[in-house]
């Protein structure tokens, strides 16, 4: 700010849940129109510190925090996101708070809606008065425009693909006459490169609008991209706050995880073996899925035996609907089968028993029983389909869980793919977003399915963590000889790990390429050309 004083500061920041310290000391401000980067590996604390700044009940109801938060140099402790909203602090969360049944531009203006006064108001009350639809509408589609996206306003939410809730939940906050402040928690992870280039343009608009703004992100390109600071957090402290000019995405990476972090490169050796002469594993022939957004129309390919299959392409193309149909989770039809046996289509357990088994992209709403501790969650479906982690007494008469199985399970998996949590008995919805995610891992690969589906599996997932899920992935494939069809946004992480990659455009596939070929190929595809 031009008096010196920053917009927001927070100083000497400390939290604990349920004895564990989350924030030691954190101490960090931003000015008006500055973009901050805040980035940190799952479980450093980012989250955490965004839901003080910004009053949600969690803190209270686990014991408040320490240390202090200046808003234009005067202290605040909001009781509420309400208290926050009505300061001029907009949040974007990780996970989508829509209310799926209501059209664009009335979650952009839920509980700001302009309304008619009328005669009835005066006997009545409010509660008498109309809502003023068009100006609605063309407030939200004002909002959307600033974010250089094309969303029509009346677009129910439930039927939009997830890249548009996204640029929706953005929207909702610019709309606010008040917002000084914005916070985006991962807001590019549901979305492709394209369409996260067109959100780093927007914001860039916005700061220089005079928004300050908290961007928090594991696309550590983008950090370089958009922020002129970086903020690091490590188990709960900041290591380095720094300009971004002159920093590298592996400075960032190795600051983050406190070692090297090694890129990938495209194309994995192992992965990229020729799969000919390979027996058949899963054959789909003219696949079609009604899932909104992601429709799939006339979809055919081939799965070697023990092969990684990548499924890439722009979000809303189809691409997330594929396995989503296969599984039975939305209405589909065609042939697919596995093994040369035919799986009926339309009932997840039929899949199920088939031997397939699915990660969704969807973690909480599909993935996770989220009250449930973690041992019961990463047991819970062999459980449920194959009678595992169960004792039997007198001769089959009734079963009880085996609790001692299912505590060792969960013990392998927490190890394996480094979950952070305080144990098996931690319910699965106190773990940030990333080690949900590995949770909804650890599940499938209990069920030691002969396919395994895996749908945007690093989604929201630090780049250490990116590794050793793609890495577990990787071992997994080749020590048990699963068959594992990876569908993901990421082309890079596609081309790390599989051996060929099918681009879906326009709900049909556009091409299957060696994973080693040119990425301009791939985007080709991606855009409807042809090679």
């Amino acid at each position: 700010m031009s008096d010196g004083v920053p917009l927001l500061r927070l100083e000497g920041i400390s939290k604990e849940f349920y004895g564990t310290p989350v924030l030691s000391d954190v101490s960090f401000s931003l000015d008006k129109g500055e973009i901050v980067a805040l980035v940190g590996e799952n479980g450093a604390g980012k989250t955490t510190l965004m839901q003080i700044l910004f009053g949600m009940p969690v803190i209270a109801d686990t014991g408040g925090y320490g240390g202090a938060v200046y808003l234009r140099g005067r202290p605040v402790s909001f009781k509420s996101p309400f208290d926050a909203l009505e300061a001029g602090i907009g949040m974007v969360h990780q996970e989508f708070s829509l209310v799926p049944g209501f059209t664009a531009y009335e979650n952009i203006l839920l509980n700001r809606e302009p309304v008619r006064r009328n005669p009835a108001v005066d006997v009545f009350g409010d509660r008498m008065a109309t809502l003023r639809r068009e100006t609605m509408k063309d407030r939200a589609g004002r909002a959307i425009a600033k974010l250089g996206v094309k969303i029509d306003p009346e677009t129910v939410v439930a039927e939009m693909p997830v890249a548009h809730k996204q640029f929706t939940e953005i929207a909702r906050e610019i709309d606010r006459d008040q917002v000084e402040i914005l916070v985006l928690d991962e807001p590019t992870a549901v979305l492709t490169e394209s369409e996260a280039d067109i959100l780093l343009t927007a914001l860039k608009r916005l700061a220089d609008e005079g928004i300050g703004i908290i961007f928090i992100s594991h696309r550590l390109r983008e950090v370089t991209e958009i922020a002129g600071r970086v903020v690091i957090l490590r188990d709960g402290r900041i290591i380095k706050d720094t300009p971004v000019r002159g920093v590298t995405v592996p400075d960032i990476a190795s600051w983050m995880v406190g070692r090297e972090v090694a890129n990938q490169a495209a194309g994995d050796q192992e992965a990229s073996l020729s799969t000919e002469g390979q027996a058949e594993a899963l054959r789909v022939e003219r696949l079609w899925v009604d899932m909104p957004g992601e429709t799939a129309r006339d979809v055919s390919f081939t799965v070697a035996k023990g092969e990684i299959f990548g499924i890439g392409g722009l979000a809303g193309q189809g691409k997330l609907g594929i396995p989503n149909g296969v599984m039975g989770l939305w209405p589909s039809g065609g042939r697919v089968f596995l093994d040369a046996a035919e799986v009926p289509l339309g009932n997840p357990k039929t899949a199920l028993d088939a031997g397939m088994a699915f990660v969704s992209e969807d973690r909480r709403g599909v993935g996770l029983l989220l009250d449930e501790s973690l041992d019961w969650n990463i047991a819970f479906g062999a459980m449920q389909n194959q009678g595992a982690y169960l004792k039997s007494f007198f001769g089959g008469l009734f079963t009880l869980r085996d609790d001692k199985a299912m505590r060792a399970l969960a013990e392998e998996y927490i190890q394996k793919l480094e979950i952070k949590c305080t144990g098996g008995k931690q319910p699965a919805k106190e773990l940030s977003g990333g080690n949900q995610q590995k949770v909804c891992l650890a599940k499938a690969f209990a069920l030691n399915p002969k396919l395994l589906f895996v749908s945007e599996p690093t989604r929201g997932i630090d780049v250490g963590a990116k590794k050793i899920v793609l890495d577990t992935l990787r071992s997994y494939n080749k020590e048990r000889g699963t068959t594992i069809v990876m569908v993901s946004s990421e082309l890079e992480e596609l081309r790390s790990i599989c051996g060929r990659i099918a681009i879906v455009e326009s709900g049909r596939i556009a091409g299957i390429l060696p994973s080693g070929r040119a990425a301009a190929e791939f985007g080709l595809l991606m855009s409807g050309g042809n090679l």
